[in-house]
């Protein structure tokens, strides 16, 4: 992910030219950089992905496999665009916003089209799509008492959600079929219980945050 913040130092964590660490290596990064481009392809890959899922009335097989390869290529790209920009400080303003909108677009294109296609239920996409989309929410509103880190929960969720997904876009059938819903099921509790542990995560630190500012007040009086 582009957006993820850079380490202190420069790439291989040395300083940079100038005695400036992290910082210069951050406003240097071209937004031409390996990991844009690969954020840039998945955004591309949306509209590609939504019109492989409802080729041919939308339960062709061959069209669905296709469409699995298109989303299992964003998700891979996902986690390489973030390792690149954690590893050599490819951060810029443009990976900041683009990368965000570019995990959701694909992860939300796809639920909505398998519930369109009567695969999957309504209620599981609301409450996967309310649950992402709540907690980005969530920390714009508490980002000036600070940064709610991704847990590893959060990780797994991410990890089963796609796997999910990904098998329903296959539209398995038989003992397959099975192992699906169950592995979605498992997704979906982890969407809840990471989703309420960031909400915990959230009250917490505006608490500090205000207590911080209440005891600068006194001092300042």
């Amino acid at each position: 992910m582009t957006g993820v913040p850079a380490s202190a130092g420069g790439a291989g964590g040395k300083p940079v030219p100038g005695g400036k660490l992290g910082a210069a290596a951050v406003n240097q990064a071209s937004l031409w950089n390996i990991a844009n481009i690969l954020t840039m392809i998945r955004l591309l890959l949306v509209p590609g992905f939504v019109m492989l899922m409802l080729a041919d009335g939308g339960y062709d097989p061959a069209w669905r496999s296709l469409a699995w390869a298109a989303f299992a290529i964003a998700m891979i790209t996902d986690l390489f665009d973030g390792h690149l920009a954690r590893t050599y400080n490819l951060v810029t303003d443009f990976g900041k916003i683009a990368d965000p909108i570019a995990d959701k677009a694909i992860m939300g294109a796809a639920l909505i089209c398998l519930s369109y296609l009567g695969d999957l239920p309504w209620w599981v996409t609301g409450v996967i799509l309310g649950r992402e989309l709540g907690i980005t929410l969530l920390r714009f509103i508490v980002i000036r008492y600070g940064v709610i880190p991704a847990s590893r929960g959060g990780k797994l969720k991410t990890l089963a959600q796609g796997i999910a997904v990904g098998m329903y876009v296959l539209a398995l059938t038989g003992p397959l079929a099975t192992l699906r819903f169950w592995v979605m099921a498992i997704a979906v509790v982890l969407t809840v219980g990471t989703g309420l542990d960031y909400v915990r995560q959230a009250v917490v630190l505006r608490r500090q945050g205000l207590a911080k500012e209440r005891a600068e007040a006194l001092e300042g009086s």
